[in-house]
C-alpha cells in the first residue's frame, strides 16, 4: 500500500493506493480464463467499465427504461436528512463512489446535522477518485477526503477492515453501498460481503444499502434491454475489452444481447448469445473458445430484492435491518443496518 497527498486545496485530501499493480491484468486473466472455459460461459460484470463502458453506463442511467438511478436519488433527496439523523455519522465511507454524485446528498445532510467531518471514497478508479475530491472540496473547503483505490470486495474502506490498519476515520462512521451493486454478487458473494461488513462495523456504526426491488418482468426486462440499444452496446462492450486486453478477436456483431427475468432465483440476467457456431483465439491466454449457435456468455446477474429477504440476509451476518426507505413508486430502497450490539446497549 503506498499513501500520498492529493493535490486539491485546503483540507487534507489524500490517496491510498490498495491494489498491487498488476491487480487488473491478474484479474482479468484469471476471470476470462475461468468464465470462458466454464460450463456455462460466464464473467464477473466489473469487466463492463472501461472509459467506454463507464460513458455507456452513465448513457444508460438517463434513459426512460432505466428507474433505479432516478428512483435512488429521489429517496435520497427525500430523506437524507433522516439518514443523517439516525446514525449521527462523521464519516461517511463509500463503496464504489465513482463520480460521487449522489453522495452530495448525503454530505449535505450531515454536514448540515453539524456533524460531518470526513469522507472515505473508495473505488478503483484513481481519476474517478481525485475528480471527485477536487469537486468535493470546492463544496465542503474543510472536509477530509481519505480516498481509497480498491477493490470493495477485498477492502471495505473502515480501519477496522482487517487489511487497513490505518485508523484515520471518525465515528460513527456511514458506510455506503449504493446504487444496487449489491445485486451483482450471488447470495454466497452477499453474505460473505455481509459477514465481513458486520465484523468490521464498530457498535455505533451503519450500513446504508441500495437494492433495486422485485417487480413485474416486463418493466425488469426494459430496464436491461432498453428500446435505443444503449445496454446492448454496454453488453458487447466487455468483448472490446477482452478483445484489447488479452488479444482476443471477438467480432461483436456475431453476438446478440439477451436479457433474461430468472423468477426462481429473482434476478436479471445478461447475456450475449452467439448468432452461429464460432472460435475465437484469446492469444493473451493461448486459448480458442469455441460457441456453439445459440450459446451465451454470461456477463451480468443482477438480483432484486424483497423487505423480508434484505432483512434475514443482514440477520445471517449479525446486522439488524433498523430503517427502510423506498421512492414513491415502490421500485427501489434504501436500507439502514448495523450491528446488534448497539441495540442492546
Amino acid at each position: 500500500m503506498t499513501s500520498r497527498p492529493g493535490t486539491t486545496a485546503a483540507a487534507p485530501f489524500t490517496v491510498d493506493h490498495l491494489l498491487p499493480d498488476d491487480f487488473f491484468s491478474n484479474a482479468l486473466r484469471a476471470d476470462a480464463r475461468a468464465g470462458l472455459t466454464s460450463v456455462p460461459k460466464s464473467l464477473p460484470p466489473r469487466w463492463f467499465y472501461d472509459a467506454r463502458g463507464s460513458e455507456l453506463f452513465e448513457e444508460i442511467t438517463r434513459l426512460k427504461e432505466y428507474y433505479p438511478t432516478r428512483a435512488e436519488r429521489e429517496i435520497l433527496e427525500t430523506r437524507s436528512a433522516e439518514i443523517a439523523a439516525a446514525t449521527g455519522a462523521r464519516t461517511l465511507v463509500e463503496l464504489g463512489s465513482g463520480s460521487s454524485e449522489k453522495t452530495r446528498l448525503l454530505l449535505d445532510a450531515l454536514a448540515a446535522a453539524g456533524t460531518l467531518a470526513g469522507y472515505v471514497p473508495v473505488d478503483v478508479s484513481e481519476s474517478a477518485l481525485t475528480q471527485a475530491a477536487a469537486r468535493l472540496q470546492e463544496t465542503f473547503p474543510r472536509l477530509a477526503v481519505h480516498a481509497q483505490i480498491a477493490d470493495f470486495q477485498e477492502h471495505l474502506g473502515l480501519a477496522d477492515d482487517a487489511d487497513n490498519t490505518d485508523d484515520a476515520t471518525e465515528g460513527p462512521r456511514l458506510l455506503a453501498f449504493l446504487g444496487g451493486t449489491i445485486g451483482n454478487l450471488e447470495p454466497t458473494e452477499r453474505a460473505a460481503f455481509f459477514t465481513r461488513v458486520a465484523a468490521a462495523l464498530r457498535p455505533d456504526d451503519t450500513l446504508l444499502l441500495g437494492t433495486d426491488l422485485v417487480k413485474d418482468p416486463a418493466t425488469l426486462i426494459a430496464a436491461y434491454d432498453d428500446a435505443a440499444g444503449v445496454t446492448a452496446e454496454f453488453n458487447k462492450n466487455v468483448l472490446a475489452v477482452l478483445n484489447r486486453e488479452l488479444d482476443a478477436a471477438f467480432d461483436p456483431d456475431a453476438f446478440s444481447h439477451v436479457a433474461v427475468w430468472d423468477a426462481e432465483r429473482e434476478w436479471i440476467e445478461m447475456r450475449l448469445r452467439a448468432r452461429e457456431d464460432l472460435t475465437v483465439k484469446v492469444r493473451g491466454l493461448d486459448l480458442a473458445v469455441s460457441f456453439a449457435r445459440g450459446e451465451e456468455l454470461r456477463t451480468e446477474v443482477s438480483a432484486k430484492f424483497r423487505r423480508e429477504g434484505i432483512r434475514a440476509e443482514l440477520e445471517r451476518a449479525g446486522l439488524e435491518l433498523r430503517h427502510w426507505w423506498t421512492d414513491a413508486a415502490g421500485r427501489y430502497a434504501l436500507s439502514l443496518a448495523g450491528p446488534y450490539e448497539r441495540s442492546t446497549r
